[in-house]
Formats: structure tokens, C-alpha cells, sequence
């Protein structure tokens, strides 16, 4: 299933970037940073498909299955003017989330995932958008953490975002 996401997901992104790289790359760093169970792997492949493609979520639920169509809906920016007002409309769905539920728990992780291999990024290559995240980790993490549930993943997270000294 994870091959069928990544070959999915990257066609659907088409020629958009990462940066200066083909945008399967981000996709490829964030499916490293979940373990090899195939569900995970296909949301971490799919995560960014409903936001930045045409694609519609019936389509992922018919090739991928309910639990990881609504996966990718969930870790997917809600409409709203501005990159605040979008995060501030997923922290309240991600707030509401429950590790019980399966299409919750795998949105969870991933969207821990994609957090830490933006950050590795930014801190990789000097990015500016790393003062951003630093600034939006707090109302991130009271959102998306839940104890046991990818905790190394939050580790190296809190870490590279520690305020900087002065």
C-alpha cells in the first residue's frame, strides 16, 4: 500500500517543489520518520494531497480506505485567510482527537511527522521559517501531543525548537 500512496501522491503533486527539490522528497522524509506499518506510511505519502492537489478525499477513500482518507483530512489546514487562522482552526480539530480512534491516532502521528521533518529542513539549511515554528510549538504541541504516541518524534521536535538564548 505504501508504494501505491508515494507513486499517488507524487503524481498528484505533480511539478511542485519542496523548496528547490521535487516535492516527493518531503514526502519521502516524512514517511521515514513513521514506523513501517502501511497505513501510516500511506497517510505520511498522502498527508499533503487534499491541501495542495486537486485531489478530492472520496478519491484517497476509494483507493486507500476510509481510515486513511479521513487521516489526510485530518492533518489537512482547514480554509481560512492567513497561515494563523488556518492553524488556529487545526488545533481545535487536532485538540479533539483521541488516540482510540484509528483514522485519529494515524493523523496524530503523521502530523507530528511532517512537523519534525519541516523543522530538520529549516534548521538544515538555515531557513527563516524556523523562527515560525519555533513561535507556533507551544499551541502545536497543546494540540497534537499525546503521551506514548510517538514520543521520540516530540523529543528531537521540543529540542531543535527550544527557544534560542540570548
Amino acid at each position: 500500500m505504501s508504494d501505491a500512496a508515494r507513486t499517488f501522491a507524487a503524481e498528484a503533486h505533480g511539478a511542485q517543489t519542496y523548496g528547490s527539490q521535487p516535492y516527493v522528497v518531503h514526502l519521502d522524509a516524512v514517511a521515514a520518520l513513521v514506523p513501517d506499518d502501511p497505513s501510516l506510511q500511506a497517510v505520511a505519502y498522502l498527508h499533503d494531497v487534499l491541501e495542495d492537489t486537486g485531489v478530492q478525499q472520496s478519491t484517497i477513500a476509494a483507493r486507500f480506505g476510509d481510515d486513511i482518507a479521513e487521516a489526510v483530512a485530518l492533518v489537512t489546514d482547514p480554509e481560512a485567510p492567513g497561515r494563523s487562522a488556518r492553524k488556529a482552526k487545526l488545533h481545535v480539530r487536532l485538540s479533539a482527537l483521541g488516540v482510540d480512534d484509528p483514522a485519529s491516532a494515524l493523523a496524530l502521528h503523521v502530523k507530528v511527522a511532517d512537523r519534525l521533518a519541516n523543522v530538520r529542513c529549516c534548521a538544515d539549511s538555515g531557513d527563516p521559517r524556523l523562527a515560525m515554528y519555533r513561535q507556533e510549538h507551544q499551541e502545536f504541541r497543546a494540540a497534537a501531543y499525546r503521551a506514548g504516541l510517538c514520543d521520540a518524534l516530540w523529543d528531537e521536535l521540543d529540542a531543535l525548537l527550544q527557544p534560542r538564548s540570548q
